[in-house]
């Protein structure tokens, strides 16, 4: 629902306008306004819903949206519809991070995470292609309102599927609101996406670009000295700083930048040059749709476990810059079997083994009460390359089709496929130098699969954490305790010899809303002892200084028998 409105408004504009009556140079403020709101609150949102709980933010989300939606259906002129659209982004930008981070903590390992993450990027990685066809549908066929409207029938049965399958803890242990990071992590990302939205309209030789962009980059660099600083930051570096993390959400920033600008200029292609109606235009993304859906459920699940991120996202990368590549062969005579559907298919495989993985990687491991930030730095990432991505990519077509209209005896359709020709090679550039780069960044390296038995498991991280010398492993077990029952166990150094321990924090954290349940330092030995306060799953987090922590769900059948272990073994 909040992926697709970026795009579903796109084919809605010309009825809208015909409608309400405003100016082409007021046409832009719908996309803007939905795309300032989120782009600039999405850190504040993925914080709310850590300080008040995800599923209340969840919830919030989904109702402000909804009413959003709403008004803007309802919307009786330019005002009011500018005015609903900024709703929207800013009830988005607590709904997105909150869906993440509950997706975050009800799956924190192994292969059923893998699942769960690549259903979560084929919605991610094809909202734009759906909002195209379903944008197209409603419009052709019932009413431009209605692409609005249809966000509230998303947005109920949401709610409740949330109200039902949703267990509502508040968190007991909530961090400050950091003031200052908010206002200049909100600033800085405001003026960062209105730069570059500007630059799509006025140019890359407006003034006004370079000063927001200017703004935006002092007010960021000042948010990374406040986060420094403060004793509870906004966005904790240490979400950033982790390599694997980082160059995640590089590898983002990077799909996304490329994906908008696909979307945007085939639709023109397909319509203009192949006469395809709208909705015929978003029938024609399907088979990205289908490859994205293909590869993100099925690549990670199975390759992620045994070899790690950074192949999958280097490959991945590699076969959107192809694909990129293969599109800037477009011309006058292409058809749709031989110009765009081949490279369509491609690139639905690259984006879907990397987004998956990298959305995967970059909110694995994560502190619990750093779950609904790192959620929102994936969000950001996605709004930043879009803006970017359609800002870049349109400026460099539209400077490539006024360079080919300058040769004489150039039609104004061949200078336009030009242009987009050209802007298809940059962002297969784009993709190849990130490809290096985010390979670079991410280290190598695949999770350790250790054998379960029935009375203990070597707590690795399951079967996408990533193995090494840097690992800790913990064996659990349930026993009586003379105060009550309780769940103890011993922390195992993986990376020294059999039995040796290691002294490390150990967490519970609620596995319904990532609420801290109880918490031990381990003994000399590596023993540990944690209350168990009800029946109920749970997550069992092992942090130690210099280590990457891990965690294991723990499934509390009754607390007065025994506790049952979910166990992910190589085989599910």
């Amino acid at each position: 629902m909040v992926i697709l409105d970026n795009s579903i408004v796109n084919i809605a504009l010309p009825s809208a306008q015909a409608d309400l009556g405003f100016s082409d140079a007021q046409r832009q403020w719908v996309v803007t306004a939905y795309a300032l709101a989120f782009g600039s609150l999405l850190l504040l949102g993925g914080r709310l819903s850590d300080l008040f709980g995800r599923k209340a933010a969840f919830v919030v989300g989904l109702v402000g949206f909804a009413v959003a939606s709403a008004l803007g259906g309802l919307a009786p002129g330019f005002g009011l519809l500018v005015g609903a659209r900024a709703l929207q982004g800013a009830f988005g930008a607590l709904l997105a991070p909150a869906a993440l981070s509950l997706l975050t903590t009800t799956f924190p390992a192994g292969r059923d995470r893998a699942r769960a993450f690549g259903v979560f990027a084929t919605l991610a990685g094809s909202g734009a292609a759906i909002g195209l066809l379903l944008g197209g549908t409603l419009t052709e066929y019932a009413d431009w309102r209605w692409c609005m409207y249809v966000n509230v029938i998303f947005a109920v049965i949401a709610l409740v599927g949330a109200m039902v399958l949703l267990p509502s803890h508040p968190p007991q242990n909530r961090p400050h609101l950091d003031l200052a990071g908010t206002l200049t992590a909100s600033g800085g990302l405001f003026c960062v996406v209105f730069g570059f939205a500007t630059a799509e309209t006025e140019g890359w030789t407006s003034w006004v670009v370079y000063a927001f962009l200017a703004g935006g980059i002092v007010l960021l660099a000042a948010f990374v000295v406040i986060q420094r600083l403060v004793p509870a930051p906004l966005l904790p570096l240490r979400v950033l700083l982790d390599r694997h993390r980082g160059g995640s959400f590089l590898t983002i920033l990077v799909l996304t930048t490329g994906m908008f600008g696909v979307t945007l200029f085939l639709a023109y292609v397909l319509q203009q040059y192949m006469g395809f109606t709208p909705v015929m235009t978003g029938v024609a993304m399907l088979p990205m749709v289908a490859a994205i859906m293909s590869a993100s459920t099925t690549m990670p699940s199975l390759l992620l476990p045994r070899v790690g991120p950074k192949p999958l996202i280097f490959v991945g990368l590699l076969l959107g810059a192809g694909a990129l590549f293969w599109f800037s062969f477009l011309s006058p005579g292409s058809s749709y079997a031989n110009g765009v559907l081949g490279p369509l298919i491609v690139m639905g495989l690259g984006m879907g083994t990397a987004m998956s993985t990298s959305i995967n990687t970059a909110t694995l491991g994560v502190d619990p009460q750093d779950a609904g930030v790192a959620s929102a730095t994936v969000n950001t990432m996605q709004q930043v390359g879009g803006s970017v991505g359609t800002a870049l990519l349109s400026s460099i077509a539209g400077t490539a089709t006024a360079a080919a209209l300058a040769v004489a005896g150039t039609s104004p359709r061949t200078a336009a496929l030009a242009g987009y020709d050209r802007a298809f090679v940059v962002a297969s550039v784009i993709f190849l130098v990130g490809a290096v780069v985010c390979a670079s960044l991410v280290p190598a390296g695949r999770p350790h699969a250790t054998p379960a038995t029935t009375a203990t498991r070597e707590l690795t991280g399951g079967d996408d954490a990533w193995g090494g010398p840097d690992t800790v492993s913990a064996t659990t077990s349930v026993a009586s305790r003379a105060d009550g029952n309780g769940l103890v166990g011993r922390v195992l150094d993986g990376s020294a010899t059999p039995g040796g321990t290691v002294r490390a924090t150990v967490t519970l954290i609620d596995a319904g809303d990532g609420a801290q349940v109880g918490r031990a330092r381990t003994d000399q030995d590596g023993s540990y002892a944690l209350a168990v306060p009800r029946a109920g799953d749970y997550l069992l987090v092992c942090s130690a200084p210099g280590r990457r922590p891990v965690a294991e769900r723990v499934r509390v059948a009754a607390v007065d028998l025994a506790i049952s272990r979910d166990l992910w073994t190589p085989t599910g």
